[in-house]
């Protein structure tokens, strides 16, 4: 194992290793690589950058991902990984809502469903 993949793997344990071992193990059987690739890219030499605390990079990361409006699964994902670092339910919908000026309402509209469904599965755990 790499250090970069090593040092992913930390990350991701803090931010939300469940979603990476489902992720990983979705993609073990085609395409093994994509997995380390983003452990060790995203997590490892992105994610563990000085100069932002994981909140804030969390924050950019819903706002980006409501934004593009084209992954409903990443931003459920990180809609989990900023709650893990300490964002509020509240903070994770202003963020959203913020996207409106932005992205438009059928992009927050998809977001906030997001958001609904990560609330309700962790609201079921309970």
């Amino acid at each position: 194992m790499s250090e970069r993949y090593q040092k992913g793997l930390k990350q991701l344990e803090i931010m939300n290793k469940d979603s990476y071992k489902i992720l990983k193990e979705s993609l073990d059987d085609t395409a093994p690589d994509l997995a380390r690739f983003i452990a060790e890219f995203a997590y490892g030499d992105i994610y563990t950058r000085e100069g932002l605390d994981l909140k804030t990079r969390e924050i950019s990361t819903v706002a980006a991902l409501t934004a593009m409006a084209t992954a409903p699964l990443q931003l459920k994902s990180h809609i989990h990984g900023a709650l893990n670092v300490g964002c509020s339910r509240e903070e994770i919908i202003e963020i959203i809502i913020q996207m409106v000026a932005y992205a438009g309402f059928p992009a927050a509209i998809n977001g906030i469903t997001a958001a609904k469904e990560v609330f309700e599965e962790l609201d079921a755990k309970k």
